[in-house]
């Protein structure tokens, strides 16, 4: 049976989150408080956001600094999910105390056994790790923060605390940086997130917020807390495209055009060649990729601030592709980066004092300040247009850059944090925008592959590209997978293969051509083929092919449960398997990597006693077993080295088999 919220999750849920509780910590001038302090004139509001969700919200006022603090939380009907935000506001007329040490947690009473937290996105082979800390030495305690000013690199903003009998996850809604600390306690745990750096006067009539905060609760194991996690993710987070729930995607593009970087290259003429070659092919994308370098850039893409398509390789704008994708029902993607401004472009010559640089000498990036309203108004408007202009159905914002530097550069001793607080403001209302004016338009959340892809980003975006790591490692991939399925399920693979001795010279670049491998360990809700548009019509006949097993598979990693079926150790020498369900329907993929010497490999799963399965195709013929027999001993299935297979079935009543 498919995982779905039960009585026991939402009585355990009502009992660790009473409903009166404002889960919420902070000091003004030196003095900590929990939840509204006393003497704050507090009202308490509560309404219905839709048929699900619950909003609560709590607004209280220092009488003696005119600080205005907003607490609201968010509950859900259908799952046990709730969400708290924190706003401060400065309604005096002078500048406020110190607000620093804010978090949004508490104490949860159980049997507490581990803290499981991963690293993120590292941009190199460890990441996508994830840790167990039972928390057990002298201190009892671990604190997590990123590496840097993102906030997915070197710490991954989704985490869960292990009890004898349930499962808490918790998520950092925040796009820098962000700090979560778990405590071993008696009786139980603590926990407790915030933004990292905060010690501040807030100005008068400024705003800031914390980072938002979610939490499930689910009775049982991790594998019901992941699907659980995955079903509201589905139904609450994941982006709709005009109310209708993303579909997987095949994208293809003409990159490195005359063996130059990126899209620096590329041309109206050259583009639309290329997607007719696909089209006349039997390869229709559903997304048409166009990365960075169509500005002017001399073949340097990172050379931006210009938010302009280079009038000579594009003489009528970007609107004739987009124009040529809406015909074949194609979406059309850009790539922009703008929130990093090189010396030379547009936005450093009109508007230096829009730019945060970094302070270091002979850096020549500087963060654009999208606190500062009239940079945050400016580019939207900006981008806004060039979406318009020219029919992209996906925006692909990029990020580079560390902005850490800029912000640490710019601020006083007494206003930590201010400036990123204020920029991510500005962030999420900069997308905010884009996405109103732009009815059905997808963001694609990209920082150097996965490095901002917290949950407040994904409320508004999906990963497209979720690492710059791997593309053709397949064990690299594997692992990256299986977080990827579990905590953040709609993202796009590449079917490269880089262990191959076969290479061939294409444009000027090391080229490993396509084969069926490289297909199957690209099994992601979203693919980009690599194919190229002039390929021979073997290869075409071989991507046409993967596409329609892709198709099927995709559509089922976006509606069933999730069931990792073995360890993912980055080895070649292991067997990879997963296994997705919904309603009795379902796949079972199985990998033998390319130094894995075992020559069978035993499927077993958590299959229904109850149901007989029938398997259309195991080792060549279809398979017909128990439910039970799958549990107690399973069935082999043989492949030879460097070879994968997709398992399709479906179920009926047992009938005694």
């Amino acid at each position: 049976m498919n995982v779905k919220a039960e009585q026991s999750d939402f009585k355990l849920f009502e009992k660790l989150f009473p409903g009166e509780t404002v889960p919420l910590k902070f000091q003004l001038s030196g003095v900590q408080y929990r939840g509204i302090p006393e003497g704050w004139a507090a009202e308490v509001k509560r309404e219905s956001v839709d048929a699900n969700i619950v909003r609560r919200s709590f607004t209280a006022r220092d009488p003696a600094s005119g600080l205005r603090l907003t607490v609201t939380g968010w509950t859900y009907r259908d799952f046990p999910v709730v969400e708290w935000m924190a706003e401060f506001k400065n309604e005096g007329e002078a500048p406020s105390p110190i607000l620093s040490n804010v978090g949004i947690g508490g104490e949860i009473d159980g049997d507490f056994r581990a803290f499981v937290h991963g690293n993120g996105d590292t941009c190199r082979d460890d990441g996508y790790e994830w840790f167990t800390d039972e928390l057990t030495g002298e201190e009892k305690s671990l604190s997590i923060h990123p590496a840097d000013g993102t906030s997915c690199n070197g710490a991954f903003p989704y985490m869960k605390l292990i009890f004898g009998d349930f499962v808490l996850r918790a998520a950092v809604g925040w796009p820098h940086m962000w700090r979560a600390t778990c405590k071993r306690r008696e009786g139980g745990a603590r926990f407790d997130a915030g933004q990292m750096r905060c010690h501040m006067r807030i100005l008068p009539g400024e705003t800031v917020r914390t980072p938002r905060l979610t939490f499930m609760v689910s009775s049982g194991d991790e594998y019901r807390s992941a699907n659980l996690w995955r079903r509201w993710y589905f139904a609450h987070i994941l982006p709709r495209e005009n109310g209708s729930p993303l579909a997987p995607a095949m994208c293809l593009h003409y990159w490195s055009c005359e063996g130059k970087p990126e899209h620096t290259a590329a041309t109206e003429e050259n583009q639309i060649r290329a997607i007719r070659s696909y089209v006349e092919h039997g390869l229709v994308p559903d997304i048409w990729w166009i990365d960075a370098g169509w500005y002017k850039c001399d073949y340097n893409w990172p050379h931006i601030g210009t938010w302009k398509p280079d009038p000579e390789r594009f003489p009528n704008g970007l609107g004739p592709i987009g124009e040529e994708c809406d015909n074949i029902g194609a979406r059309f993607l850009l790539w922009f980066e703008p929130e990093r401004v090189v010396q030379g472009t547009e936005l450093a010559d009109e508007h230096p004092d829009w730019l945060l640089p970094t302070g270091r000498e002979g850096d020549g990036s500087s963060l654009l300040n999208l606190g500062n309203p009239d940079a945050c108004a400016w580019i939207t408007d900006r981008v806004d247009s060039i979406v318009k202009e020219g029919h992209i159905r996906v925006y692909r914002q990029d990020f580079n850059f560390d902005p850490k530097p800029c912000w640490l550069n710019a601020e006083s001793e007494d206003r930590q944090g201010a400036l990123e607080n204020l920029h991510v403001q500005g962030y999420l209302r900069f997308w905010d925008a884009l996405i109103d004016r732009n009815p059905g338009l997808w963001i694609d959340s990209c920082a150097s592959g996965g490095r901002r892809n917290d949950l407040e980003t994904m409320r508004r975006a999906v990963p497209l590209h979720y690492t710059d790591v791997g593309y053709g490692e397949h064990t690299i991939k594997q692992k990256q997978f299986r977080e990827l399925f579990e905590w953040i399920p709609y993202f796009r693979s590449h079917n490269m293969s880089w262990d191959r001795e076969f290479v061939e010279q294409k444009l000027g670049r090391t080229w490993v051509e396509n084969d069926a491998f490289s297909f199957q360990c690209a099994m992601a809700p979203a693919v980009t083929y690599m194919t190229w548009w002039d390929a021979d019509e073997e290869q075409f006949e071989r991507t046409r092919e993967a596409k329609s097993l892709w198709r099927r598979a995709a559509d089922l990693e976006l509606r069933g449960d999730y069931e990792p079926l073995t360890p993912c150790r980055k080895d070649p020498g292991d067997w990879y398997a997963m296994r997705f369900d919904e309603d009795g329907e379902g796949f079972v993929q199985v990998i033998r990597n390319r130094a894995a010497e075992k020559e069978r490999f035993t499927v077993t799963f958590r299959a229904d006693p109850e149901k007989t399965y029938r398997f259309e195709n195991v080792n060549g013929e279809p398979l017909t077993i128990s439910g039970e027999k799958i549990r107690e001993r399973g069935f082999e299935v043989a492949l030879p080295k460097r070879t994968g297979a997709v398992l399709f079935y479906s179920t009926t009543d047992r009938t005694g088999l």
